[in-house]
Parts: C-alpha cells; structure tokens; sequence
C-alpha cells in the first residue's frame, strides 16, 4: 500500500476523472481506472470505484434527464445482462494479476476502438449502425463494467453511431449506467469488493465527483473534444501496455 498522502491524492484524482468521464469525455474513465488499479490492487479497484460510479451517475441523471429517455436504455439492458454475468464468473476465479491483465487488456481495447472511430469514421459507423455490433456493445459493455468499470467508450461509440446530438448521447449514457451500476452493488458486496473502509474512502472523496461532473459539463461546450480525447488516447495506450507487461 502507498503512503497516506499519496493514497488520498491518487484516490481523488481518481474520483474526478470519474466525474468528468460522467459529463461526457468517456475517455477519462480510462485514466481512473488505471489510477485505481495501481493504487489498490486490480480486483479491490472494482469494488473501490463503483460507489463513485454511482454517486457521479445519481449527479448526472438530474443534469441531463430532459435530453433522453428510458426507452432508448431497455433495447441495451439483456444483453449487458449476458455480459455481466460472464464476467462475474470471472472475477470469483480471478486473482489480483489475472485482474491486472484483464484490465489492461479491456483498456487496450478500448483505445483500438477510439482510434478506429477516429482513423475510418465511415466503416466505423456503418460497422456500429448494424443490430449486431448493438448486441455486441451492450454485451462488451456488461463485461467491461463489471471487470473494469471501463464500458464508457464502446458504449460512447455505439449511441455516436445512432446520430444522436451530443446532450442525448450523455443523457442515455446516464440512464444506463445509473441502472447498471446499481445492479452491480450488491454482487461487489458479495464478493467482499465493498466494505465499511472503502465506502469511508468513497465518502471523502465525493466532492471531488462533483466538481469533475459539474466542472466537466461548463467543459463540454469550451474544450476542442478533438484533441483532448487524443492526449486521453495516449495516456490510455501508455496505461494498458503498462498493465499488461509491468
């Protein structure tokens, strides 16, 4: 375990970039994740960040309600189901650098996937736009979520593909994964991913949610997205290789 300061400073750069993924830049997740998992041990970092999770999702539900519905959700729901039952499957067998390379490699994944929306939009979206890559996001997604807590960006790229404006995309993203999240709760509990110490950590830290959801939305209409999602790609390319092979 690291020294007192650098946990508490670690945990809530963590906590912030959970809150500005939440407001719309989904790439940030990835940084959180990585931060988490080297800051606890890969399995614990599931159980640690998920109360964040849904305190950021119960901020941003609010913030963006008008621009979505529940029935853009349902359709995505079973087949995150499927992928989030594989996945508990493995996180009960899973020992701390199993976990370690299974994160690594969902982040590496996710960054395959930003780069080929960026490199061939076209194929990308005509790829996205099919009913089956839909079953395969949500069903990605669930499996992501659970083993990383990092479903934000292959979900961010299937509602892009459905032409959704920007407020939309974030407000069916927050549905989703507001229900999702909760789901998981108590299968973390279960797992003894969640205890009375880490919702303590968890309690400490949330002011730092918000100001990354609320910081993170007043952004979203000032920031090029361009280039910051390309300095979270590499950040992301750097802390998936590392994950894998250190």
């Amino acid at each position: 375990m690291p020294d007192a300061y650098t946990y508490w400073i670690t945990l809530a750069c963590a906590a912030l970039c959970i809150g500005i993924s939440k407001a719309g830049f989904s790439g940030v997740s990835l940084i959180s994740v990585f931060l988490l998992a080297n800051l606890v041990g890969a399995r614990e970092s599931v159980g640690l960040a998920l109360p964040l999770l849904i305190a950021a999702d119960l901020m941003v539900y609010p913030a963006f309600r008008k621009y979505s519905s529940w029935k853009n959700v349902w359709k995505l729901t079973w087949p995150a189901l499927i992928g989030m039952a594989a996945a508990y499957l493995i996180l009960q067998r899973a020992d701390n650098d199993t976990m370690r390379v299974l994160i690594g490699i969902i982040i590496l994944l996710m960054v395959v996937l930003q780069l080929a929306r960026k490199l061939s939009p076209v194929h990308m979206d005509e790829l996205a736009m099919s009913r089956s890559f839909g079953t395969f996001a949500a069903i990605s997604g669930g499996l992501a979520t659970v083993l990383a807590n990092a479903a934000g960006p292959v979900m961010q790229l299937y509602l892009l593909s459905r032409k959704m404006p920007k407020m939309e995309l974030i407000g069916t993203g927050a549905r989703f994964f507001l229900f999702i999240n909760l789901l998981k709760l108590p299968l973390n509990s279960q797992l003894d991913l969640i205890s009375q110490q880490t919702l303590t950590a968890n309690l400490y830290v949330l002011p730092f949610i918000a100001v990354g959801v609320f910081g993170g939305k007043a952004l979203l209409h000032k920031v090029p997205q361009s280039l910051f999602e390309k300095l979270i790609i590499a950040f992301a390319l750097f802390a998936g290789l590392r994950m894998c092979f250190y």
